[in-house]
């Protein structure tokens, strides 16, 4: 059975969503990806969508502001550790 991946961190404002996912390497310890997306519903389903409209820009800049400064405090919560 494959377990899935799940992110380390979400940033989500309204309908705009940041996913975080942190990446073990050898050399250079943890390394972050960020992967966004807008979910919406269609009928009775939620589904997601790698478009943004000319509205959603505002929020997804927010958004991935805010993942941004996560992964800076990851950073420095572990400088401060060690």
């Amino acid at each position: 059975m494959t377990t899935k991946q799940k992110p380390a961190h979400t940033v989500r404002l309204g309908a705009i969503k940041a996913a975080i996912w942190a990446n073990a390497t050898e050399k250079n310890g943890t390394r972050y990806n960020v992967t966004v997306c807008r979910l919406y519903k269609d009928g009775s389903d939620w589904k997601q969508s790698d478009s943004f409209g000319r509205d959603d820009l505002p929020v997804l800049a927010k958004v991935l502001d805010q993942a941004h400064t996560w992964i800076f405090a990851q950073a420095a919560n572990k400088d401060a550790a060690a």
